[in-house]
């Protein structure tokens, strides 16, 4: 998202390119986690499948509900002061040159 927003210059499209870059990813591995956390739920003993259950509750809750909708809709309220980074790590940025989006050029000697 940073990158979008360092090359247009608008929130709402870096949110919205980032959101659909990284969506069908995060679906994924959210899908393949509660796969892996159901079979927790086949166990013989209790604790063990209450926590499949719970652990499947929190994995739909987070990649539905939290990482959706509400990372989006706060990002877009937001504005500029998503883009926004501390003093101290600005001036460690200005210091050391750490840019985002620079291509790294191999040396040959």
């Amino acid at each position: 998202m940073r990158e979008l927003y360092d090359e247009t210059g608008d929130n709402t499209a870096a949110v919205a390119g980032g959101l659909q870059r990284t969506g069908g990813l995060i679906t994924s591995l959210a899908l393949l986690l509660i796969v892996v956390v159901g079979l927790f739920s086949g166990s013989g003993i209790v604790f063990i499948k209450l926590l499949g259950v719970g652990m499947i509750v929190a994995l739909v809750v987070d990649a539905a509900v939290v990482r959706t909708l509400l990372v989006p809709a706060t990002m877009r309220l937001l504005g500029r002061a998503n883009w926004w980074a501390p003093g101290p790590l600005r001036r460690m940025y200005a210091r050391y040159g750490i840019r985002e989006g620079e291509a790294l050029t191999p040396v040959l000697e």
